[in-house]
């Protein structure tokens, strides 16, 4: 199974995902980002969003496949997609490899996010500030799509270690 952790930059995918970690038996991360990465050092483009490569989107299946064939257990993924057409895909090729997949959308308002990201004092988070801002335009318009293809859990004042456990409940016991 796959546990994907969907939002944008400040719904806090990462913390959450640590959180469930520990909580899901047999659970570990897989960072699709990792997949891209390589993408950018073979292709030779690390200006672009990795995203946007067609292979992106297989690899992540396939590896992702490929793991849990190995290791079993589930897979925890942090990794917004914000593009329909790329979540259809790699959706689509998880089913038909018959990886059974949960999404969640990790959400918050504008405002929460802004301040999220301008008092996010990691090294690598203050980096990425402005870019993180520039994409919330992005995410709210992804926000129709989203709704309908994943469980919303609002982050706004609860705690990843609750928003964890809100997922890990509800992968317990699916409606």
């Amino acid at each position: 199974m796959i546990v994907w952790l969907n939002g944008t930059f400040g719904a806090g995918k990462t913390t959450t995902a640590k959180e469930l970690t520990s909580r899901i038996p047999d659970s570990r991360l897989f960072d699709a980002e990792k997949v891209g990465e390589m993408l950018w050092h073979v292709l030779g483009v690390p200006d672009r969003d990795f995203q946007d490569f067609p292979p992106w989107r297989g690899l992540v299946v396939e590896t992702a496949r490929q793991v849990l064939d190995h290791v079993g257990g589930v897979l925890v993924v942090t990794q917004t997609v914000l593009v329909e057409q790329y979540w259809t895909e790699i959706h689509t090729g998880l089913t038909r490899a018959g990886v059974p997949v949960r999404h969640f959308l990790l959400h918050a308002d504008q405002d929460t996010l802004v301040e999220r990201i301008e008092t996010d004092t990691k090294e690598e988070s203050v980096g990425a500030r402005q870019w993180r801002l520039d994409h919330l335009a992005a995410y709210q318009a992804s926000l129709p799509w989203l709704r309908r293809e994943a469980e919303v859990i609002d982050t706004v004042g609860i705690a990843p270690h609750r928003v964890a456990d809100i997922i890990t409940a509800s992968v317990a016991n699916p409606a």
